[in-house]
């Protein structure tokens, strides 16, 4: 059994029919190919599925694709606009902010959300957003640092200077 479901994604209207068993992740990454939305944990505890959902970051893992009908969702392929990065992927970039790049994806969408919600965020303030993300490999330091490289709005060129 199928049900029909209209989306935007990235800006793209999208009319499918799905099983309503399906995962919204597995629905971004398997029917749609856009696989920068990671599968990391599926209890929604590592963050690696991070969307923005009606322009709030939610756990991709965490719902059925039913349950976004009609609404508007942003992976990470929709940051960057005609070629050029979102402000937080250069910081992250430019601040070495992953390693192995697993988390990467999440933990933008994540530090996204962050300074939307509150833009003079402090490192304290930034570190309690990432709670629901899990990086493996860096700690969380170059992590923190991207974001408040994104927030003061600093050139991308001599940031680690």
């Amino acid at each position: 059994m199928s049900v029909p479901l209209s989306i935007t994604v990235n800006g793209k209207a999208v009319s499918v029919s799905v099983d309503p068993r399906t995962l919204l992740v597995q629905f971004i990454r398997e029917q749609l190919m856009l696989t920068g939305t990671h599968v990391g944990c599926d209890t929604a505890q590592c963050g690696a599925c991070t969307i923005h959902l009606n322009g709030r970051a939610v756990k991709a893992c965490s719902m059925l694709a039913v349950q976004a009908q009609g609404a508007t969702i942003m992976t990470i392929e929709g940051l960057a606009q005609n070629g050029t990065m979102h402000p937080m992927q250069e910081a992250f970039r430019e601040c070495h902010g992953l390693q192995c790049g697993f988390c990467t994806p999440g933990m933008v969408m994540a530090s996204v959300q962050i300074l939307k919600d509150k833009p003079d965020a402090s490192e304290a303030d930034i570190r309690e957003g990432l709670d629901g993300n899990i990086c493996r490999c860096t700690g969380y330091q170059n992590i923190v640092k991207a974001v408040q490289f994104c927030q003061s709005g600093a050139k991308v060129e001599g940031a680690m200077s």
